[in-house]
């Protein structure tokens, strides 16, 4: 990370932190380790977060919005202009679940050789870095852009929790057997990105229905 200039470090659950050997294999970066942000779950680190890529290498049933490092790279660096945003890696020996990426706005895969196409961590980190160290000196322009800001990770699981609540009370949803309902409504509000307005809209909307039901 401090080759490439990033220095905004989250570690979510880690087994042993701070360790002994992860300073000395930051050898001369430990200012970095200092300043990282331990959590619990990656939801709390992404809370700010108005785009996330998660980076992986296994094929998924459900398809995710698929980019490649540098194409990231540079959307990373205009969504930058809009507010915080990040790139999430698994661990090494699982890589990331479904339910990582239902946080994530897309999938980050760095195209390999198919017969070999595992990286360990270090190196997957060093690729997704470089290109953004190489997109960060590229004019990305203006972007596209909104009367309101992005809605962040934080608003949008509010969102996503009272959507499926209203779901589950209009009969829409069966909570016994929800199937992949949520997880198709998250990539299709990946797709459209609302922002905080159309957020608050979306929510005025559900709290409409409830109303009209009444108390049940």
């Amino acid at each position: 990370m401090k080759n490439m200039g990033l220095s905004d470090l989250a570690l979510v659950n880690p087994r042993h932190f701070p360790h002994d050997e992860a300073i000395a294999r930051a050898s001369g970066a430990t200012d970095i380790l200092d300043t990282a942000m331990v959590v619990s779950s990656l939801a709390e680190a992404l809370t700010d977060c108005v785009y996330v890529a998660g980076a992986s290498a296994r094929p998924r049933t459900l398809g995710w919005p698929t980019m490649g490092p540098r194409d990231c790279a540079e959307r990373m660096m205009l969504e930058g202009k809009k507010g915080k945003v990040a790139a999430v890696f698994g661990p090494e020996k699982t890589g990331l679940h479904n339910d990582d990426l239902d946080l994530c706005h897309t999938l980050l895969t760095i195209p390999t050789n198919p017969d070999f196409s595992s990286l360990n961590l270090a190196m997957a980190v060093q690729v997704v870095t470089y290109e953004l160290r190489v997109a960060s000196t590229l004019d990305g322009g203006p972007g596209f852009e909104s009367e309101a800001p992005p809605a962040t990770g934080e608003e949008m699981e509010h969102f996503y929790r009272h959507l499926e609540k209203v779901f589950a009370e209009v009969k829409f949803l069966d909570p016994e057997n929800p199937r992949f309902l949520m997880r198709r409504m998250r990539r299709m509000f990946i797709r459209a990105r609302p922002d905080v307005n159309e957020v608050n809209i979306l929510r005025g909307f559900l709290t409409a229905i409830e109303r009209t039901r009444g108390p049940r």
